[in-house]
C-alpha cells in the first residue's frame, strides 16, 4: 500500500495529512514534516481544512479510514455527529454508543483520534463543562470551540 503525505500552515500550527489512493489516514497537528508527497486525497483534505478555517466548512465529506480497535472506531464515529458550535460529554458519547459507564475508554479512545478536526473530539467536553485534555493542547480545543461558535470558552 502507497502512503502519500502533505503538509500546511493553519491558524494554530502545522498539520500534516497522510492518506493512501482511497482514503485519508491521519491528520495530526505536527511540529515537523516528512517531505511531501501528495496526491488527490491530501489536497482534498487540504482544501476542506483550510474552507473549515476560512469558517466555510462545518462538515466534512472526505474518506477515512482511520486505524483503530472496533471499540476506538465506534467511539469516533460517534464524534462525527456532534453538530459543529456544540458539545458533548464524555458520559453522552458513552450513552451513545450503548456503554453508559465507559465515560474513561471514550475519553482514552477520543486521545487516540488519529483524524483531528475532521472528527471532532475537541469537541467532548468534561462532565462539570470545562474543558479537558486534548492532544494537541487544550488551548487548541478551546480556539477550535471558538471558532465553531461555542464561546463558552
Amino acid at each position: 500500500m502507497n502512503f502519500y503525505y502533505d503538509s500546511f500552515d493553519t491558524p494554530l500550527g502545522l498539520m500534516e495529512v497522510t492518506a493512501t489512493e482511497s482514503a485519508v489516514k491521519s491528520i495530526y497537528f505536527v511540529d515537523s514534516t516528512k517531505p511531501k508527497r501528495p496526491n488527490s486525497i491530501t489536497q482534498m483534505t487540504q482544501v476542506q481544512l483550510n474552507e473549515y478555517f476560512d469558517s466555510h466548512r462545518a462538515v466534512f465529506t472526505l474518506p477515512l479510514d482511520a486505524d483503530g480497535t472496533d471499540f476506538q472506531k465506534t467511539v469516533w464515529q460517534a464524534l462525527t455527529t456532534i453538530p459543529s458550535g456544540q458539545t458533548c460529554t464524555y458520559g453522552d458519547i458513552a450513552k451513545q454508543i450503548g456503554n453508559p459507564k465507559g465515560m474513561r475508554a471514550v475519553g482514552l479512545a477520543n486521545g487516540k483520534n488519529p483524524m483531528t478536526i475532521v472528527v471532532p473530539c475537541h469537541r467532548v467536553i468534561g462532565a462539570n463543562g470545562k474543558l479537558t485534555g486534548y492532544a494537541f493542547g487544550v488551548d487548541r480545543k478551546a480556539w477550535l470551540l471558538n471558532h465553531e461558535g461555542d464561546t463558552l470558552f
